[in-house]
C-alpha cells in the first residue's frame, strides 16, 4: 500500500448503483473482485461497480465486506453509511456466500475387464 494514497471510496451513485472510486493497487483490486465488484472499461479507465438489480441487502453486504477487508489490509477506505451492514466497531462481516464451483466431470474410462 502507498501511505499517501487517497481513500478508496465505496458509494451509492445517483442511479442507485454501488461504485468504487479512488486510487488502489492490484491487491485492492483483487479484494474488490472477490467481493463481487465488476471492472467495466470506460473512457477514463475502469468503472468499478457491483452488478445491478441484486437488491440493496446484497449490495450492502458485499460493499461492507469489501470495506472491512480493505481496512484490515490497512487501506484508507470511505464507505457510505447507507452501505454499512453493521455499526463501526462490531465484528467483521462474514465473506459473501458464493455458489458452488463449476467443475468438469472426468471422461468415462471405458469398460473394465475381469481377470
Amino acid at each position: 500500500m502507498i501511505p499517501s494514497m487517497e481513500p478508496i471510496r465505496i458509494t451509492r451513485g445517483p442511479g442507485g448503483e454501488v461504485e468504487v472510486s479512488g486510487s488502489f493497487d492490484a491487491f485492492a483490486a483483487d479484494v474488490l473482485r472477490r467481493a463481487g465488484f465488476l471492472f467495466e472499461p470506460s473512457l477514463r479507465g475502469h468503472w468499478i461497480r457491483l452488478p445491478f438489480d441484486l437488491g440493496r441487502d446484497w449490495e450492502n453486504e458485499h460493499a461492507s465486506w469489501a470495506a472491512e477487508m480493505l481496512t484490515a489490509a490497512r487501506y484508507p477506505v470511505h464507505l457510505d453509511p447507507d452501505l454499512r451492514v453493521s455499526r463501526p466497531g462490531q465484528a467483521t462481516p462474514t465473506a459473501p456466500k458464493r455458489g458452488p464451483a463449476m467443475t468438469a466431470q472426468a471422461p468415462p474410462t471405458g469398460r473394465r475387464t475381469r481377470n
